[in-house]
């Protein structure tokens, strides 16, 4: 079991490493259909995944300096609270932990329909942003829409450890257009490595972390996120998403009916 938690962290580092997404939205999924992981251990130790995983590429954006650190700040200054207030509630009100793990499987299901969604749809949410939202527009409403967004990913994250990626990438092209693929990427990164923290670190104090499992996890993905990454210009990105979003979908709705 322990040798394919492994080669199954190769496989979802490989596709983060081609596609840039897929990392939650792959893995918790895994965890909980195919191994058979509690939901609610599946979310709090991918988050913890995620945190470790995303900081790598973080770095590497904050050297290029491709982080637009104000509206990563932005985006955290609305999902960190939600992303504590949503645990702090589950700890306090002493959610029935067979409710919980229901409630995560449906959180779950639907963030990854959501994925699916932004993977096909991500081109075309940034040319209607380009056409239709003007400078004036920006200025009056980007700031606070960008914390709500926050606030919901935050949500969405901590419930199902899916979101950070894909849905608040989409959202970076949608309320800032003009900025560089690259720096979309750099700047979700950036706020990802606190938001997945902050959510995990609830998550420990729930009880839902897999330490054991975290460390096989780690031990496939960072080689196949590296061979993954060198393969990235050879394929088409295409044709990657699109298969991606297929899966997503029917995992999706499989949790979701």
């Amino acid at each position: 079991m322990n040798e394919a938690y492994t080669l199954s962290g190769f496989a979802v580092g490989a596709i983060v490493g081609l596609t840039g997404v897929g990392g939650g939205a792959l893995m918790t999924p895994l965890l909980v259909l195919l191994f058979g992981v509690p939901p609610a251990t599946a979310v709090g130790t991918d988050l913890l995944y995620a945190t470790l995983t995303k900081a790598g590429g973080t770095a590497v954006h904050a050297r290029h300096h491709t982080v637009d650190w104000r509206v990563s700040g932005r985006l955290a200054a609305g999902s960190l609270p939600a992303a504590a207030l949503t645990l702090a509630s589950v700890w306090y009100f002493d959610v029935d932990r067979g409710l919980f793990s229901h409630l995560i499987s449906g959180a779950l299901g639907v963030a990854l329909l959501l994925t699916a969604a932004a993977l096909v749809f991500k081109a075309r949410v940034q040319r209607f942003a380009l056409d239709h939202l003007s400078d004036a527009w920006h200025m009056r409403r980007a700031k606070l829409i960008t914390m709500a967004v926050g606030a919901l990913l935050g949500v969405l994250v901590s419930l199902s450890s899916v979101g950070a990626g894909a849905l608040g990438a989409t959202a970076l092209l949608f309320l800032y257009p003009t900025l560089p693929t690259v720096r979309i990427v750099g700047t979700d990164l950036a706020h990802a490595v606190p938001l997945t923290l902050i959510a995990g670190l609830g998550h420990w104090l729930l009880g839902n972390i897999d330490w054991s499992l975290l460390a096989y996890l780690l031990l496939g993905s960072l080689p196949g996120i590296w061979l993954g990454s060198h393969f990235a210009v050879k394929v088409s990105e295409r044709w990657l998403c699109s298969g991606l979003a297929a899966l997503l979908v029917l995992i999706g709705t499989k949790l979701v009916f």
